[in-house]
């Protein structure tokens, strides 16, 4: 199980870059030697030795017809392919012989075994740019000559209050899709469902999609509600598609890659797994792929399309905005990413980017783990993985066999066949197709989809007692910008060097955006108490629940976003002052868990209301025991310890 920081895992055996011609390989693999089957030769001197028989007098008799030539030369040909198969097989003729109808490693029978290539799960590797280019002159190639031409601005867009509806974010063009799965031609098996989605079944590994209408319970869509405007966003988003994760606490792509090189002489598969024999791993670790950066520039130019027009508080008050992020690889760039999206380039002098760092020792309300204990602690932050094995022993158990009668001197583990799973999603948002996700039906796609539900459900959400303690510092923030004042005592992961500072955590800002995990992302939704989508935990693990009111998949996909809107309305039947509106993905969610909350229908909450009730369940949480306590004892998996709340079990 893939997760967003941790120890390294040991990768796959390195194969050779510049090797390519897997022709070559195959005739390796192959016998070379062919026998020599040609007719003796006639010397000169038989031709000119008179005491010698004369050939060419025999040659020269017609004792045959023409039709007997052709018949002897047919024969012939005939025979001597008869001779060259007996002797060598089918490499004399430049054939390689089926891995089907090998009956593997070891068999005692004639038929030669073909084994999978060399280089099969081995790591390709392909470092872009060259570290010292021959021919780069930076001075030679200036990014502003000049003579711009005209660059009148226009007004800014204010699609998220103008537009008669809201656009949708669905599938991913780059992307591609299998065209079947588990061995259905049309991609749909007996049973599907016709407007299933397999983006949207793949956990946090999914990309982002627009959530449905009514997703969360409410029948509204994140426009601007009748009689109401929108004065402020908060905008909180996860990175893009990223490569796999160091370290894997289940499953693990480089790891499963580098045993299948390590024993590549030993094991050949047939069938639906034939692709595995000169298969390749090419993806690299955890920074963003192309696809990831697409996901944040996208991102970026939506949002300056729904909510341009607030630029015009900074404007009117000369500043910029102050937009955070921190310090990993695939953080950075997904910030920069969105900001290309949103101001264009260049952005310079359009805002300033906060980058705070991630590291053991620093607080950072976007990387709470760094200086949370046990949110580092295994036994108590990581007990989904229990709950995934559990699951993964159950829905892919069928699975294994079916996939272990096509690949022979290689034991699959479910765990393997889980990791296939990965592979599939990995590589899909990485290279933009896997061959990997044509081997599982789509019931299996629901298991692993279900099997990610039940990792965050206990590592990082309402199932986790170190959930709500890790979101707690982004919510005193926000709770500090939404009331415009300084924060006044620093009791969780904040970091009071860039909080106490008015230009680097700006509090008159009618823009916010920060940029974080997935995990710090549930989190939050954690700690802000959003109760509806824990309705039917603790989540079992031995079956799907009915009506699932937890998925990741619409929670924290790549590029996941929430925007916390601020209007202000005017109709007599909504509550007086600012309202505050919570959309994840596009779907409005309730906030009727937060105490004094009203049931709205389009899920607002009065800010007064909102803020009075989240300092009262911060006053409850301690960060010192949620983060320090020993209560490893306590928590134990299955049913002896639940929480839906995200909370630690309390001191005894």
């Amino acid at each position: 199980m893939d997760v967003e920081r941790g120890k390294y895992a040991t990768s796959s055996s390195t194969y050779d870059e510049e090797h390519n011609d897997t022709g070559a390989e195959h005739e390796a693999l192959l016998p070379t030697s062919n026998p020599n089957l040609h007719k003796p030769e006639v010397s000169v001197d038989d031709v000119h030795n008179p005491s010698k028989p004369s050939t060419k007098r025999f040659y020269s008799q017609h004792k045959f017809s023409f039709l007997h030539l052709i018949a002897a030369f047919l024969i012939g040909i005939f025979g001597c392919a008869i001779a060259q198969y007996a002797v060598c097989g089918p490499s004399c003729f430049g054939l390689k012989e089926s891995s089907s109808s090998s009956s593997g490693p070891g068999s005692s029978g004639a038929e030669e075994v073909v084994l999978a290539e060399p280089g099969a799960g081995s790591t390709q590797i392909h470092a872009f740019p060259p570290t010292s280019p021959t021919n780069a002159f930076p001075s030679m190639f200036p990014t502003n000559v000049g003579y711009p031409g005209g660059t009148p601005t226009g007004a800014e867009p204010a699609l998220i209050a103008t537009a008669p509806q809201y656009p949708i974010h669905t599938g991913a063009a780059q992307l591609v899709k299998p065209s079947r799965l588990g061995g259905t031609k049309s991609g749909k098996g007996k049973g599907d469902k016709q407007d299933w989605d397999l983006f949207k079944h793949w956990g946090n590994l999914s990309p982002w999609y627009s959530n449905e209408r009514g997703t969360f319970g409410l029948d509204s869509n994140p426009e601007t509600p009748d009689t109401c405007r929108v004065t402020g966003l908060h905008f909180l988003h996860r990175h893009g598609a990223r490569y796999p994760t160091a370290w894997a606490s289940f499953g693990g792509p480089a790891d499963f890659a580098g045993r299948l090189n390590k024993v590549a002489d030993e094991w050949n598969a047939k069938g639906d797994l034939a692709f595995m024999n000169d298969w390749t791993y090419k993806l690299g670790e955890e920074v963003l792929t192309p696809f990831g950066r697409q996901q944040l520039y996208d991102l970026g130019i939506s949002m300056r399309l729904k909510y341009g027009f607030l630029l015009r508080n900074f404007t009117e008050t000369n500043t910029i905005p102050v937009f955070r992020t921190e310090s990993q690889d695939r953080m950075l760039h997904s910030a920069l990413n969105f900001a290309i999206g949103f101001f264009g380039y260049p952005f310079e002098g359009q805002y300033q980017q906060s980058i705070t760092i991630e590291a053991d020792g620093f607080n950072n309300t976007l990387a709470p783990y760094d200086t949370c204990h046990n949110a580092r602690y295994r036994p108590i932050s990581d007990r989904g993985t229990w709950y995934v094995e559990q699951w993964a022993n159950i829905y892919l158990n069928d699975t294994r066999d079916r996939f272990q009668s096509q690949l022979k001197g290689f034991e699959l583990s479910i765990e393997d066949v889980y990791t296939m799973q990965q592979m599939c999603a990995y590589e899909t948002v990485a290279i933009g197709y896997s061959k990997f996700c044509e081997l599982f039906t789509q019931s299996e796609w629901e298991g692993f989809d279900y099997s990610l539900d039940l990792y965050f459900w206990y590592n990082s959400a309402f199932g986790s007692p170190v959930a709500r303690v890790q979101g707690a510092g982004w919510i005193q923030e926000f709770l500090a910008r939404l009331e415009h004042e300084p924060i006044e005592s620093h009791r969780f992961s904040i970091n009071s060097t860039l909080d106490d500072s008015e230009i680097t955590f700006p509090l008159n800002q009618s823009l916010y955006v920060d940029a974080t995990h997935e995990v710090v992302v549930l989190n939050i939704i954690t700690a802000l108490n959003l109760s509806t989508l824990a309705a039917n935990g603790p989540l079992p693990y031995d079956h799907i629940p009915d009506n699932q009111s937890f998925k990741v998949s619409q929670l924290a996909p790549f590029a996941t976003n929430i925007q916390f809107q601020i209007l202000d309305c005017s109709s007599p039947s909504i509550s007086s002052g600012q309202q505050l509106r919570v959309i994840v993905n596009d779907a409005p969610v309730p906030l009727t868990g937060i105490r004094g909350c009203p049931s709205q229908k389009d899920g607002m909450c009065p800010i007064d209301t909102f803020v009075k009730a989240q300092k009262e369940i911060l006053d409850k949480t301690s960060w010192e025991w949620d983060c320090f306590g020993e209560y490893e004892d306590l928590v134990g998996v299955g049913e002896e310890w639940e929480t839906v709340t995200g909370d630690a079990p309390r001191r005894v």
